[in-house]
């Protein structure tokens, strides 16, 4: 008779990333795992053989030819990361085996006198072994006729070599010692200055150990001075030869001044301005509105400074929020500056289209609900953890770049762990918990039972979803999103409207997307993004809307004052509309789908150079702020109280070098 195969939970001690990615089976006294994308059963070889499995690794495993590329990339570095862990432990037990516990032995033992035969060192209690003792390679020989003589002389050679051994284990339990006293230091040392555990996350965290690592017993810690003086000097010097690569390119790819607004603890508001170029992102620096009666023209004047610094002939744009005094400032600078133009953040504008949405009667009564059934598991760590048993390690909770899309993103992770959920609130278990018969337990069962809930989860996820993704291509760090957000709004109206049958339905969404998007007077840049990017353009059937047109030109007018190249330009317009030359070739034409818009305009449009020296420009802008860049230090608080000059300027080179720091590692 066939053994029959019985589901097992996944326990929450299970911490390894693929245990989310298989199911668990006992067949007999056998344990076996199951792929949740193809069904692939493993009989043998444990979590590894599965996450060689997904990640596509030949050898152990055949590869999973179903599961998502986000989840095989996960698993390809999870892999990675336990080979450097592996490598990491050998070099450590090889380095404490060559260099600390044999010297000590040997140099003990070349002190004691041969010839006291019957004494010998007694390293461990454990009976000598040969897998347990690290064998030096010059044995002593030994030449006798005589049998006896010689048998005694190998009875005194095995005892030589005992004592010029030492046990695996005693190393490692040394290691192990000494990695607790240094953690113990670090601790201490976090503690009493109050750093928040997070620091070792840094990405400078482990280069600082392995620095001091390298240097050995004769390292000294920096003093206060050095860390005001030299240390600090240097690391300005470093970034200086960083940042002026980026400024080297923005000749050729422009750049945007990004403004965004930051309020202390203490109740200060400082306005920091970044510049953002296709190569990355730098901070130029921090200004003190706090007591300042207009702040407005306050703003406008250093942005005005920054835009000179840089050269007027780089910038191609200015993003601020959506706050009034930047609104002001950014069209007083559009005005003064004929080349360039003030946009506000892209991102913001999304998000104020979601928190619209949320205001909306279905939505608001959907949202509370899934928050009501949140809470009251993630309250209670009993049904926590027979959430996650019955979820096979998967959250319902994570946190999205808003507010707003986090309460979306909440409604996506519970519509797609229904089944899970319902599953656990019909079980035996459930059942038979007592929190299950409390008026909390009792209501989220009727909301998981509830089929209408579901079924406009579903509805607010297809609603919603759109603009998410909205959301992510504008924050993206990868890609700069100025040649995918008019297209991306368009397809979101798009996908909302073929979830009603009525026009008035789906206007009431269109109405908030349109009102909040065309208000802000997005559609120059942008629409030339979408123009310039050969993905879209090639696509369109028909012809291309005059709004997107217009945009074109109004850019072609505004970021070429030279009227020459203007009239070069429109002239190459329709070799690209053509397709015409280097543009029509086979490679442009798969490329359009697989290069970065920037990028394709570099390697095909040479034909057309002053038309593409233009759309590099463009397709290299972001459209939104970047958000903060790091975790608070009060930096701001201490120049808002500083009146000393020498003590401002460094303050000010601190929080210069440590903007740019949090932001080589975005």
């Amino acid at each position: 008779m066939a053994s029959v195969s019985e589901p097992i939970p996944v326990t929450s001690q299970k911490h390894d990333p693929a245990w989310k990615h298989c199911e668990m089976f006992k067949n007999g006294d056998r344990v076996q795992l199951k792929c949740i994308y193809c069904s692939k059963i493993f009989k043998g070889g444990g979590i590894h053989r599965i996450k060689e499995h997904l990640a596509g690794q030949k050898g152990n495993a055949s590869s999973c030819l179903q599961v998502e590329p986000e989840i095989r990339l996960l698993m390809q570095q999870s892999l990675e990361g336990v080979v450097v862990k592996k490598k990491r432990k050998q070099k450590l037990a090889e380095e404490i085996t060559n260099v600390n516990p044999t010297t000590e032995i040997n140099t003990f033992v070349d002190q004691t006198d041969v010839s006291t035969t019957g004494l010998h060192l007694v390293h461990d209690t454990t009976e000598p072994s040969s897998s347990f003792l690290v064998i030096p390679n010059d044995e002593p020989n030994y030449k006798s006729s005589n049998r006896r003589k010689r048998g005694r002389m190998k009875k005194h050679s095995s005892s030589t070599n005992i004592s010029n051994s030492i046990p695996v284990s005693r190393i490692a339990m040394g290691s192990k010692r000494a990695s607790n006293e240094v953690h113990m230091a670090i601790g201490r040392f976090f503690y009493d200055v109050g750093l928040s555990v997070e620091a070792v996350n840094s990405s400078y965290f482990q280069p600082m150990f392995d620095a001091i690592a390298s240097q050995g017993l004769e390292v000294s810690p920096p003093s206060y001075h050095d860390l005001q003086g030299w240390v600090l000097r240097n690391s300005l010097e470093e970034l200086k030869v960083e940042t002026d690569q980026y400024r080297a390119n923005w000749g050729r790819t422009g750049c945007s001044i990004l403004v965004e607004e930051l309020k202390t603890a203490k109740g200060n508001i400082f306005v920091n301005i970044f510049a953002y170029g296709h190569e990355g992102t730098m901070f130029l620096k921090s200004v003190d509105i706090s007591d300042v009666a207009n702040p407005s023209d306050v703003v406008y004047e250093w942005l005005k400074e920054v835009i000179e610094g840089i050269g007027l002939e780089n910038v191609i744009q200015v993003i601020t929020s959506y706050e009034e005094k930047y609104v002001i400032a950014g069209k007083k600078l559009a005005s003064i500056f004929s080349t360039l133009y003030w946009v506000p953040c892209a991102s913001q504008c999304v998000d104020l289209m979601l928190q619209d949405f949320e205001k909306l009667e279905l939505i608001q009564a959907i949202i509370t609900q899934a928050k009501y059934v949140t809470r009251y598991i993630y309250n209670c760590s009993f049904i926590l953890n027979m959430m996650r048993r019955y979820t096979f390690g998967n959250d319902i909770i994570a946190i999205g770049i808003t507010r707003s899309a986090t309460n979306f993103t909440l409604l996506k992770r519970l519509f797609g762990l229904r089944n899970n959920l319902q599953s656990m609130v019909t079980s035996e278990e459930w059942m038979e918990c007592p929190y299950s018969k409390k008026s909390g337990g009792l209501a989220i069962l009727d909301v998981i039972s509830d089929q209408s809930f579901w079924s406009s989860c579903s509805l607010i996820i297809n609603l919603t979803d759109p603009l998410l993704r909205v959301l992510r291509i504008v924050n993206s760090e990868r890609r700069p999103g100025m040649g995918y957000v008019y297209a991306e709004i368009y397809r979101a109206k798009q996908i909302i409207k073929k979830e009603f049958l009525n026009k008035k339905d789906y206007l009431v969404y269109w109405n908030i997307i349109d009102q909040k998007w065309e208000q802000q007077q997005h559609f120059p840049l942008h629409a030339a993004g979408f123009y310039l990017n050969p993905k879209f353009f090639y696509s369109i059937q028909g012809d291309v809307h005059n709004e997107v047109i217009s945009g074109m030109l109004d850019c072609i007018e505004r970021l070429v004052p030279d009227i020459n190249t203007q009239d070069k330009i429109i002239k190459e317009l329709n070799s690209y509309k053509n397709a015409a030359a280097d543009f029509g070739r086979k490679m442009a034409i798969r490329a359009r789908n697989t290069l970065l818009p920037s990028e394709w305009w570099s390697t095909y449009g040479g034909g057309c150079p002053n038309l593409a020296r233009l759309a590099v420009r463009i397709l290299s802008q972001t459209c939104s702020l970047i958000g903060s860049p790091r975790k608070h230090i009060p930096l701001e608080d201490q120049l808002h109280d500083t009146k000393n000059s020498i003590e401002n300027r460094r303050l000010n080179d601190l929080l210069h070098v440590h903007y740019n720091l949090q932001l080589r590692q975005m």
